[in-house]
């Protein structure tokens, strides 16, 4: 079983700014055992979808 996370990020036109926002995103993201399944954007914010395999107490 797959669980899943959204995230929106707004977009502040400031490239160094963005790009600074979404590598600690994705950073913190990996660091949980995260991966990008899904981007969209539209001119304000950028969306990401991440998932995970869900781990079951009880099973390795």
């Amino acid at each position: 079983m797959r669980e899943y996370q959204a995230v929106v990020v707004k977009l502040t036109r400031r490239t160094q700014e963005d790009e600074d926002s979404l590598t600690d995103l994705f950073n913190e993201r990996s660091r949980g055992g995260w991966e990008p399944a899904l981007m969209a954007q539209d001119e304000h914010r950028l969306t990401v979808i991440f998932q995970r395999q869900a781990t079951v107490e009880g099973v390795p």
